[in-house]
C-alpha cells in the first residue's frame, strides 16, 4: 500500500519482499476470501498501550477511502457479510493482491523477490540495509526506510520478529508482544470435556471485566476456538478466568418460568435441546440435572442451572501459539512515533507502520484498514 501510494504520487520505491510473491498473508486472510476493511471501525476496535494513536492516520484514510480504492484501481467492489466485514464480491484474496502489484507496475516501482533483509543500520547520510538475494550478500543505501514487516504469526509464510529485532537494537521502545486473534487451550481434568465436543459451535457471548465479545464459539479436541474466542484473546492473559453466556438472546431463568407455568413436566434437557445439539445437552450432563423434571427443581437447583448456562467459566491453560494467531499483540511503541507521518521520533527517515506497531485490531478487517491507512500515511512523507 505505502509503495503503491508512493508511486501514485510520482515517487519511487523499491519493496523488498523474501517470500516468491507478494501478500502471502492478504492471500489466506478470510479464508482465502480477504475482509479487507470494516465498515465500522473506531479506535475502539484496537488492543494498544495508546488507541488514540490511531485517530490522526485514521483522519487521513478512512473506510470510504479504502472501499473507493479497491473500486477505481481493481474494479472490486465490497460485500459486507458479517458485523461490518467487508469481502470483494469475487470472493478471491488474489484479487485484492492484483491491486497492488498492478500499481506498482504501472507507477514503475521496483519489487524485489526472493530477498532477505538482514539488517537495517543508520549511515552518516540516512540507512544502511543489508541484504541477501540470490545467494549473494550486498547493501543498499537509503535515506528513507519503511519497516513493514508485520509480526511473528504464521512463520511458514515468513513472518518474523525482524521489525522488533531493529527496533531494539536502534534503542525503540517495544511494548511486550504475545500471539493474539489466537484459539486458547484447555489442558488438566477438564480437557476430555472439551475434547469431546470437538466440532460443535454455539453462538455465546464471551466476556471478562474489560471486554465483551457476542459471536460463534468452537469446542476444539485442544480446547476453544471460534471468532468470539479467537476476539476475546486479545484481551486475556495467562492464569485468568473469562465467562461464557452460552444463551445470551435469552434468559434462561424466565424460560424456566414459562415451563413451570405450563406444568413443568419436560426435563431441563428436553428444555435445553430447544436451544442446543443434542451433543452439547448430553455434555451439560456433566454439570447439570438432565434428567430431572423442571416441576421439581428446587429454587437452588434452578439458580444453579441459570448461573452453569449464562456464566459459564474458563481457564484456558494457554494458546495456539504464533502458527495459529491471526496477528500479534504488542510491538513498536507507539511513544517512539510521530502520530501523522509514523515516522520514528529519534530516527528521522525512518517509518513504521501495521503489525509491527503496538497497534492490534479485532477479528474482522480491522487490521487491513490500519495496514492500508498507514501505508498511506507514510507514503504522503516520504
Amino acid at each position: 500500500m505505502c509503495a503503491a501510494q508512493a508511486g501514485l504520487l510520482g515517487k519511487k520505491t523499491l519493496l523488498l519482499e523474501r517470500n516468491d510473491k507478494p501478500g502471502a498473508k492478504i492471500l489466506i486472510s478470510g479464508g482465502g476470501r480477504c475482509n479487507f476493511t470494516n465498515l465500522y471501525t473506531t479506535v475502539d476496535n484496537f488492543v494498544s498501550e495508546n488507541p488514540q494513536f490511531l485517530n490522526a492516520v485514521f483522519a487521513q484514510w478512512t473506510v470510504e477511502d479504502t472501499v473507493r480504492f479497491f473500486e477505481n484501481f481493481g474494479g472490486i467492489r465490497g460485500e459486507e457479510k458479517t458485523l461490518g466485514q467487508l469481502f470483494p464480491t469475487t470472493n478471491k484474496a488474489k484479487d485484492i493482491v492484483s491491486v497492488f502489484t498492478k500499481l506498482l507496475y504501472d507507477t514503475g516501482q521496483n519489487l524485489w523477490l526472493n530477498t532477505l533483509v538482514k539488517s537495517v543500520e543508520q549511515s552518516v547520510d540516512g540507512y544502511s540495509i543489508t541484504i541477501e538475494r540470490a545467494g549473494k550478500e550486498q547493501i543498499l543505501h537509503t535515506k528513507k526506510v519503511v519497516l513493514a514487516s508485520g509480526g511473528s504469526p504464521v512463520a511458514k509464510l515468513g513472518a518474523s520478529d525482524f521489525a522488533l529485532r531493529t527496533a531494539r537494537k536502534l534503542g525503540m521502545q517495544v511494548v511486550g508482544t504475545a500471539p493474539a486473534l489466537v484459539p486458547l487451550t484447555i489442558t488438566g481434568k477438564d480437557a476430555e470435556w472439551y475434547a469431546s465436543l470437538s466440532g460443535n459451535s454455539v453462538f455465546a457471548r464471551v466476556y471478562n471485566d474489560r471486554i465483551a465479545f457476542e459471536e460463534n464459539i468452537l469446542f476444539t479436541h485442544w480446547g476453544l476456538s471460534g471468532p468470539a474466542i479467537l476476539q476475546i484473546s486479545s484481551y486475556w492473559r495467562a492464569g485468568e478466568i473469562f465467562t461464557i453466556d452460552l444463551l445470551p438472546k435469552f434468559k434462561l431463568e424466565e424460560l424456566i418460568k414459562q415451563e413451570r407455568n405450563t406444568g413443568g413436566r419436560r426435563t431441563i434437557g428436553q428444555l435445553l435441546n430447544d436451544y442446543f445439539t443434542k451433543k452439547i445437552v448430553e455434555a451439560l450432563a456433566k454439570f447439570l440435572p438432565i434428567e430431572t423434571k423442571i416441576a421439581s427443581l428446587g429454587k437452588a437447583e434452578a439458580q444453579r442451572i441459570v448461573d452453569t448456562i449464562h456464566t459459564f467459566k474458563v481457564k484456558p491453560a494457554g494458546d495456539k501459539g504464533y502458527d495459529k494467531a491471526e496477528v500479534m499483540r504488542g510491538g513498536i511503541s507507539t511513544d517512539e512515533l510521530k502520530s501523522k507521518t509514523l515516522e520514528a521520533k529519534n530516527f528521522p527517515g525512518l517509518y513504521v507502520g501495521g503489525e509491527a506497531v503496538d497497534i492490534t485490531g479485532w477479528l474482522g478487517g480491522y487490521n487491513f484498514q490500519w495496514a492500508w491507512a498507514a501505508g498511506f500515511a507514510i507514503a504522503q512523507d516520504i
